[in-house]
């Protein structure tokens, strides 16, 4: 072990707060991580390790067996766990033979007696050491920087839940975002409703990306809590299904919300459920008709206000056609006069949506953000989350999004059945302009789906994530349907003569 790494050291008063230290571990830990657990005989190396597995499965009953004489338990779970026990290792050598070195790569290495084989293991590892201390045990964890802040922040978060009424509360991983934030499901000791607890660390401001700003802040990003509760509460207000917020620390971003469920808009085979778009539609059309304030209290001494989807946001978006889809497609990056010609063309499109109806714009209403509440009628059977990035922008961008929802095929009889659906309930509340919704939908279309078709291509190369390219078909098909408006022409042209939207 290494200088820089840090320690901690916990009581743990019974066997039940030992479980609850694997189950923590469970959270905190990514593939890669080698955690070597010693200790004397009974001194709960096998019980925290058990514990940590059953949490990964998400399965109280799974059969952990101790690995004394296999000397290795492999377990394919949400990350692969290779569970060693060392004690009857003849030579430190032998760890090779049991597949120690190719196990780190894709999973978790938990490692009972690591002193038989100290020279074999890596470096940077996390080490736990268990003693007995008085009824109880005393855990001391030390690892390297990163590892070490991921097991404070699921520490900080135990100490959350019991500061609020949940301790000894079961945690299980829920889902992790596509962006910084991650999910875990909570069970209350004493058998209560399950509540979601969402994990939203401040980070450092990344690297400027325009005139000096980062990404975030030029895209309007929520870097806080405080956008998060401000929406979820005007929505309540309102009549409308999004989460309850049960408890809140701003300065840590660890929030205690509502479980809506898990039910969708989407059949077992991923298609969209007609019932359940169009009544996604008519809770929008409902939204559009309301007029949500600008600036929104959260606590005492704390206002939200929401930003427009300025002109700067806009661009910035669809650069992402021109910087990452382009170069992609073709192979050679967009020359000067291509970039300046895009650009000046996106510049005309947004000057035409000056007298476009504006409101409140969610941003992301698409079918991973859409909850089904089947026990619930009108606008409460669409149940709302991720919503934090809310801003005040042309709200034809809301219907694009879900009529062109980016990770499910609308076929167009259905796109248009949505489309009807949202025009004749707007034009039932009074005072719709038709005319100039429909032409800023066509630009707002445009504008979401040159982005998606940039970011696919950016989540490939920069991310290593190749998984979202399988949308780019369907979001080139989107796009085509947003360039049948007239005032889309020059886009069209522009693409057209790049080879963008070509099979």
């Amino acid at each position: 072990m290494t200088a820089a790494n840090t320690s901690i050291s916990l009581f743990l008063a019974d066997d039940a707060a030992t479980t609850r230290l694997g189950e923590d571990l469970a959270l905190a830990l990514k593939a890669g991580d080698c955690v070597a657990l010693s200790g004397d005989l009974g001194a709960g190396k096998s019980s925290l390790a058990r514990a940590l597995l059953r949490a990964m499965a998400d399965d109280a009953d799974l059969d952990v067996p101790s690995p004394t004489f296999t000397l290795v338990q492999s377990y394919e779970l949400r990350i692969p766990v290779s569970h060693f026990d060392l004690y009857r290792l003849g030579d430190p050598s032998e760890l090779a033979e049991l597949g120690f070195d190719e196990a780190p790569q894709t999973g978790i290495c938990l490692v009972e007696w690591p002193e038989m084989a100290e020279s074999e293991l890596p470096k940077e590892r996390i080490d736990l050491k268990l003693e007995h201390e008085g009824e109880g045990r005393r855990a001391t964890i030390t690892a390297p920087a990163k590892q070490f802040a991921r097991i404070q922040r699921v520490l900080a978060i135990r100490a959350f839940l019991d500061a609020n009424g949940y301790a000894k509360a079961e945690r299980r991983f829920l889902t992790g975002d596509a962006s910084l934030r991650a999910y875990e499901s909570i069970y209350p000791h004493d058998g209560g409703s399950q509540v979601i607890l969402m994990d939203w660390p401040r980070l450092p401001e990344g690297p400027p990306v325009l005139d000096g700003k980062p990404y975030p802040k030029v895209a309007h990003l929520a870097e806080d809590a405080y956008p998060f509760v401000a929406i979820a509460n005007e929505l309540r207000k309102n009549g409308f299904a999004a989460p309850d917020i049960f408890a809140v620390d701003y300065e840590q971003g660890i929030l205690l919300i509502e479980d809506l469920g898990t039910d969708g808009v989407l059949d077992d085979e991923g298609r969209p459920i007609a019932e359940r778009y169009r009544a996604s539609v008519a809770c929008l059309a409902h939204l559009h008709g309301l007029t949500i304030p600008r600036d929104i209290p959260v606590t005492s001494d704390h206002i939200h206000h929401v930003l427009d989807f300025d002109r700067t946001a806009m661009k910035m978006e669809a650069r992402l056609l021109i910087d990452w889809h382009l170069p992609w497609k073709r192979g050679t990056p967009a020359s000067d006069e291509e970039r300046a010609d895009y650009l000046a063309i996106w510049d005309s499109l947004i000057d035409q949506l000056h007298g476009a109806e504006k409101s409140l714009l969610l941003r992301d209403f698409h079918s991973p953000n859409i909850i089904w509440q089947a026990k619930e009628k009108g606008i409460r059977r669409i149940g709302l989350i991720d919503f934090q990035d809310a801003m005040i922008g042309p709200t034809a961008y809301d219907l694009a999004s879900i009529v062109q929802d980016a990770r499910v095929t609308i076929e167009r009889p259905l796109h248009d059945r949505l489309m009807a659906d949202y025009l004749a309930l707007r034009h039932a509340q009074g005072n719709f302009d038709e005319t100039s919704f429909l032409k800023s939908w066509a630009i707002m279309s445009a504008q979401r789906n040159c982005k998606l078709a940039g970011l696919w291509v950016r989540l490939l190369q920069r991310d290593g994530k190749p998984g979202y390219l399988k949308h780019m078909p369907r979001t080139l098909a989107y796009l085509a349907i947003a360039f049948e408006h007239e005032a889309l022409a020059p886009l069209r042209d522009w693409c057209a003569k790049a080879g963008i939207g070509e099979a």
